[in-house]
């Protein structure tokens, strides 16, 4: 359920309710129940809320047989060096792509 996912996620970011409510711009205790499961249908606009704190998406938060994917922040300031530091996208997927055929090798 979504609210099971949501409480993973933020105790495994060491996260409080509060926080988690205050870094969302959404009322804890809306959060609270959610993660509860008193509120199984939250909207859209509120799971992209708590899915940003995360750096993940409200689709992998609705995902029901995949956990949630959360970015760390040493991952998002690699991410945003490789981005400031001019690599495309394409650069970055071909790099991935040889990385997994080199692994392949091995």
């Amino acid at each position: 359920m979504i609210g099971e996912r949501i409480k993973k996620l933020r105790l495994q970011h060491g996260m409080s309710l509060t926080e988690l409510a205050e870094r969302a711009g959404v009322a804890k205790s809306y959060i609270s129940s959610i993660e509860r499961n008193l509120q199984s249908n939250p909207s859209i606009q509120v799971l992209e809320k708590i899915a940003t704190v995360f750096h993940t998406t409200a689709e992998n938060l609705l995902k029901e047989n995949q956990e949630p994917v959360a970015v760390d922040n040493e991952w998002m300031q690699i991410l945003k060096e490789a981005m400031e530091s001019g690599v495309s996208k394409e650069e970055f997927k071909n790099f991935i792509e040889f990385n997994k055929f080199k692994q392949g090798k091995q």
